[in-house]
């Protein structure tokens, strides 16, 4: 018999604003004089936002979730089910054995020319040197994922993990319903095109710098709105949306904590200047394989120092001359291209595969 879920803990202080400090936050994006001749409609659309922040409405658009889920009369938001589909469809892309080799390329750098720093990142060099390769495989269908358009593109978002999981397994969503959340507006989510992207990917290699001893922060973004493809709940109707007691008697009763990411293959390249480049690599493959992602082999993953205690102006030059560094990070990827080959042949078996872990995270 399981134990009876504790009730929710609460007590944190609440963030609403007042009406006059929500509309100035609001109108707080339009101060180019452009809009000066627009005030008396930003003031009516103001008012129109203000009323679905004071109502809480987060997902105003729902439809009933249907007979292929546990409460088929539950109102699902439509950006979710759109989001489910497309997880699906991505899913079926992976499982097809007679379509191309996947390939998912992620660049962790928040740096480029078309933003401040004025000049393109190193991780984005690595990508074109691993890319050449990967194309030239046979077959192979390469997909970029450039965190970098977080800092130039508009709209372009990654909103934070809100943990869900650490109240209960069952309560976080796969894929993630947190957002959008139109009554916050906290719009434009990448993540909902992130989560078919690795869905599909055979492989996946990260290429990222070290920032202060961590990953950057587009990519960290991303690695804890994953959260929910290891062990995430794939029907929201069980916990009635984001009932945190229901959930936590869900996980309780026993959950099986599905791992949606499991067996794709990956490779990791982390470059720094001074510090930390070793750990980010180490943090990164432990990740992925605690989501039941396998490893390339040691090949597929490297951490180097670039114009190692030198200048930063002078780091595309460092680079230019450490020829050898090219080569690993080509290596990386054909390592990678070796791997995910192998296993859709039936041919790369890891130690441990198929075995169940005594405990489930």
């Amino acid at each position: 018999m399981s134990q009876l879920a504790p009730e929710p803990r609460k007590g944190m202080p609440p963030p609403e604003l007042s009406e006059a400090d929500f509309k100035a936050r609001f109108k707080s994006r339009f101060l180019d004089p452009v809009f000066r001749p627009l005030e008396a409609d930003l003031d009516r659309i103001a008012h129109a936002a203000w009323d679905a922040y004071a109502h809480h409405r987060k997902s105003p658009v729902t439809r009933k979730a249907g007979p292929q889920f546990h409460d088929p009369d539950y109102d699902l938001a439509v950006d979710w089910i759109a989001a489910r589909e497309a997880v699906i469809a991505a899913q079926a892309r992976h499982d097809d054995q007679s379509g191309p080799t996947r390939v998912l390329l992620i660049n962790g750098s928040s740096r480029s020319e078309h933003t401040c720093p004025g000049e393109m990142s190193k991780s984005w060099r690595f990508i074109e040197m691993a890319r050449e390769i990967l194309a030239g495989g046979r077959n192979v269908e390469v997909k970029i994922l450039d965190l970098s358009r977080l800092a130039s593109e508009y709209g372009r978002e990654i909103h934070p993990c809100k943990a869900c999981f650490s109240t209960a397994a069952a309560l976080c969503h796969w894929p993630c319903s947190c957002y959008p959340n139109y009554s916050l507006g906290q719009t434009h989510d990448w993540m909902n095109e992130i989560y078919p992207m690795w869905v599909e990917a055979h492989g996946v290699m990260i290429v990222t710098p070290v920032n202060w001893y961590m990953t950057s922060s587009p990519l960290k973004l991303m690695i804890d709105r994953l959260v929910c493809a290891d062990g995430g709940n794939p029907d929201p109707t069980r916990t009635h949306g984001k009932n945190a007691k229901q959930a936590k008697q869900i996980e309780l009763d026993g959950w099986d904590y599905p791992k949606h990411l499991a067996g794709r293959q990956f490779a990791v390249v982390v470059h720094g200047d001074v510090e930390g480049a070793e750990n980010v690599r180490r943090a990164l493959h432990d990740w992925m394989c605690f989501m039941d992602m396998c490893p390339a082999g040691p090949t597929a993953e490297l951490d180097r120092y670039i114009g190692y205690w030198k200048p930063y102006a002078t780091s595309h030059d460092e680079l230019d001359a450490d020829h050898a560094i090219q080569v690993e990070v080509k290596n990386c990827a054909r390592a990678l291209l070796q791997a995910v080959e192998a296993d859709k042949m039936g041919k790369f078996l890891g130690g441990g595969a198929g075995l169940q872990p005594p405990r489930k995270k």
